[in-house]
């Protein structure tokens, strides 16, 4: 049996357990997008970045229903939602150029889900060679960026595109 040693996420995984209220309900409600690293807002959903990240540019997309399942969305959302996964991908790809991406859902606690009630997709840009020994021997993830830059860096595509994007597609 292989281990994936991850240490960089020990402060993550005390933060979700010590956590009393949703973090994406938190984030909406702050109504400071600025502050919460929010880089769009559709009419059903919004996106997100990871403030845990694996690498630069992670970020997730969330309802703006505290729902724990997508099958409990209506379908007017989830068409949103996946239009906004689109969205993602075409900005991050303009933005870092990542040769591939991690696109994933955790559902329910067994699945690894670190928000339980709150159901969201995490987008990750990946790279040949991201995940190299710095994790395992020296505990440390390296990042080429801070959470500040990325979100400067990530934002102004968001707003042109996305724009674009929703002028284009009625919700």
């Amino acid at each position: 049996m292989e281990y994936i040693w991850a240490p960089w996420r020990e402060k993550y995984v005390k933060k979700i357990c010590e956590m009393k209220e949703c973090i994406f309900c938190k984030a909406l409600a702050s109504n400071n997008d600025e502050e919460t690293f929010i880089l769009f807002r559709g009419n059903h959903n919004f996106i997100i970045l990871n403030t845990f990240p694996y690498n630069c540019g992670h970020l997730m997309i969330a309802p703006f229903s505290h729902l724990s399942s997508p099958e409990l969305s209506t379908e007017e959302s989830l068409r949103e939602f996946f239009i906004m996964m689109n969205l993602s991908l075409n900005v991050l790809k303009e933005a870092y150029n990542p040769q591939g991406f991690n696109i994933g859902m955790n559902l329910g606690k067994s699945a690894g889900a670190g928000v339980v009630d709150h159901y969201h997709l995490h987008i990750v840009p990946r790279w040949e060679g991201d995940a190299n020994f710095m994790p395992l021997f020296g505990k440390t993830k390296v990042l080429l960026e801070d959470l500040r830059t990325t979100y400067n860096k990530l934002l102004p595509k968001f707003k042109k595109k996305g724009e674009e994007v929703f002028q284009k597609n009625e919700f």
